[in-house]
C-alpha cells in the first residue's frame, strides 16, 4: 500500500524556484514493509546494502532509545540556523512520516528543540534527523520521541527561511530522497532507497538470521572458527 503526502492549497500554490520549493511527495514504502524494516538492526540494513552506501556518522541519537525509529523521508533543506520550512513540514507531515532537515552540519545553531519535538510527536510523527544541532537537550534526552542530530547547543534559529521540502537532499555524504525508508536506532541513521526497499528488507533478514545462528552457535561452544585461517591463507597472510 503506498500513499502520497499532499501539501496545503497554499503550500502548493507558493513559488517554486531554487531556495522555495515546496513539493507533494509519492511512497511506494508500504505500511507492512515499515513493520518489517522495524524488527531490523541498521547495521543488518547495512550490510545489505554491500556496506557501500553512503552513512552519516555524525548523527546520533539525542533522545532515549527504547525503540526503533522508521518511517518514510519528508525531506527538508534550510539555511544553517533558520528552521521557518522545518516548522511547515511538521504541519504537512503526516503518521509514519520521518522528518528529515539538511541543515548544512552547523553546529552554531539549533534548528529544532522541545517545543517542535513535542509538536511532532502529539502529530504522530515518526521521528526528526537534523543534520545539524539541536537544542534543549535536557528535555529532549529523557523523550522516547526518536531525535538524532549531529550535536547540541543552546542557541536558537531564526524564523526567516528560505527553504524547500520534498527535495533530494544530503546529510553529509548520504543523500536522501522524499520518500525513503528512514530507520534509526541506537547506531545511527540508514537510508534505504525506495526502489530497493524489498530487496534490501529480504536481505537484511537472512542478515539478521545468519547472525542470530552463529550467536547461539557461540553460546553453544560450537562455532567453527576455522574460517579465520581459511580466510588468512587466501590472502597470502599465512601459509
Amino acid at each position: 500500500m503506498s500513499r502520497t503526502d499532499v501539501t496545503s492549497n497554499s503550500a502548493m500554490t507558493s513559488p517554486s524556484h531554487p531556495g522555495c520549493r515546496i513539493h507533494s511527495a509519492h511512497s511506494v514504502v508500504s505500511d507492512d514493509a515499515l513493520k518489517q524494516a522495524a524488527a531490523l538492526p541498521t547495521p543488518n540494513l547495512s550490510d545489505a546494502m554491500g556496506k557501500i552506501m553512503p552513512a552519516c556518522v555524525a548523527l546520533k541519537p539525542m533522545h532515549r532509545v527504547t525503540r526503533p525509529m522508521v518511517g518514510r523521508a519528508l525531506t527538508v533543506r534550510v539555511p544553517p540556523g533558520d528552521n521557518l520550512f522545518a516548522y511547515k513540514a511538521i504541519t504537512v507531515a503526516r503518521p509514519n512520516d520521518v522528518i528529515v532537515i539538511d541543515a548544512g552540519g552547523v553546529l552554531e545553531q539549533a534548528i529544532v528543540g522541545e517545543i517542535m519535538t513535542t509538536l511532532a510527536a502529539s502529530r504522530g510523527i515518526a521521528g526528526i534527523v537534523v543534520h545539524g544541532a539541536i537544542r534543549d537537550i535536557d528535555i529532549v534526552s529523557t523523550s522516547e520521541f526518536p531525535v538524532f542530530a549531529c550535536g547540541y547547543t543552546y542557541r536558537g534559529p531564526y524564523r526567516d527561511g528560505p527553504g524547500e521540502f520534498n527535495v533530494p537532499v544530503a546529510l553529509g555524504s548520504m543523500p536522501v530522497a522524499p520518500g525513503d525508508l528512514v530507520v534509526g536506532d541506537a547506531n545511527g541513521v540508514v537510508i534505504v532507497p525506495q526502489a530497493d526497499v524489498d530487496s534490501m528488507l529480504s536481505a537484511a533478514q537472512r542478515i539478521k538470521e545468519r547472525e542470530m545462528r552463529i550467536v547461539e552457535q557461540i553460546a553453544a561452544h560450537d562455532y567453527d572458527l576455522t574460517w579465520i585461517d581459511q580466510a588468512m591463507r587466501e590472502r597470502g597472510y599465512i601459509g
